[in-house]
């Protein structure tokens, strides 16, 4: 059984100024993604900038959100690493915090190989019981790619390891994926420009950045399509295009924290390295929301 089916939000962790987490302004956004239709919410990805959170603060983070979500959609967390010993430890404490699901990146910097990857998400998947999606984003990761058979040898062999993220943009790679899966692999689009085609290919939803700022359209986008709906499924997904292309001219989550800093949902500013975006490309993504509906 799929952990979720339809539109996870990727949902961004909020900063005061001084940079430590706003929880207030985290657990409005938790039920505005709830009251919008958001099927899951994944805490702690890239979107939630957890490659600068301390451990202390990634768990506290996780365990934050599934106090508040309480059991009302499903919570996945983001616990991978390039060091397995790191994710072991990650997704066994989120495990403890009681979310619902774990999102394990490829690992990074360390360019293993298939046999790598696949002991290394073994290994995890070994160290706890709940669900698993393995998350493709070669963008990030110094070009690793989990190929296609390596993700259906891991959803095969490992019994809790059942779907993918996929963020490559490469849509023939999911339709060989999906092709070759036989129904064994839950595919997850990683990007918001490519739902309405992954979801025709058998898809089972989107693990989205736009939601944080349009979780109802993001939902329906989603939902109509599996009602049958297709042609209002994709009017959702062309008229959203140019939100979307403001969403990622700077590399998330800039522009994402902008967008909802613009509409007053606190996001606040990002850890560094990342900065704060470029007045043409804010200017930009204004537009694009104001023309969207939602600014």
């Amino acid at each position: 059984m799929s952990i979720f089916t339809g539109a996870g939000v990727a949902i961004v962790t909020p900063f005061h100024e001084d940079g430590s987490v706003n929880y207030e302004a985290f657990k409005k956004q938790i039920e505005l993604q709830i009251a919008g239709g958001t099927d899951a919410i994944i805490v702690c990805g890239t979107t939630g900038e957890a490659s600068t959170l301390t451990h202390e603060e990634h768990l506290d983070v996780i365990r934050y959100c599934v106090e508040v979500v309480n059991k009302r959609i499903p919570v996945i967390a983001g616990t991978g690493s390039n060091c397995t010993e790191t994710a072991v430890y990650l997704s066994q404490e989120a495990e403890k915090a009681g979310v619902d699901g774990l999102l394990l990146v490829t690992p990074y910097y360390n360019k293993c190989t298939q046999k790598g990857l696949y002991e290394h998400y073994e290994i995890i998947a070994n160290s706890v019981k709940v669900p698993i999606i393995l998350y493709n984003i070669p963008g990030r990761t110094g070009g690793v790619l989990i190929q296609p058979q390596t993700v259906i040898d891991l959803c095969k062999n490992v019994p809790n390891i059942v779907g993918v993220k996929d963020a490559t943009g490469n849509l023939s790679g999911v339709a060989k994926l999906l092709s070759m899966a036989d129904g064994c692999v839950d595919v997850y689009s990683g990007n918001d420009d490519q739902v309405v085609p992954i979801l025709s290919l058998g898809g089972k939803g989107v693990i989205s950045v736009l939601s944080n700022i349009a979780p109802r359209q993001t939902h329906d986008m989603c939902a109509k399509f599996f009602a049958g709906d297709v042609e209002g499924s994709r009017k959702i997904q062309l008229d959203a295009i140019p939100v979307i292309d403001g969403l990622f001219c700077e590399v998330n989550p800039i522009p994402v924290k902008k967008a909802m800093n613009l509409m007053g949902l606190e996001a606040g500013p990002m850890r560094r390295p990342l900065t704060e975006m470029e007045p043409q490309n804010a200017a930009k993504l204004e537009k694009a929301m104001k023309d969207f509906g939602i600014l």
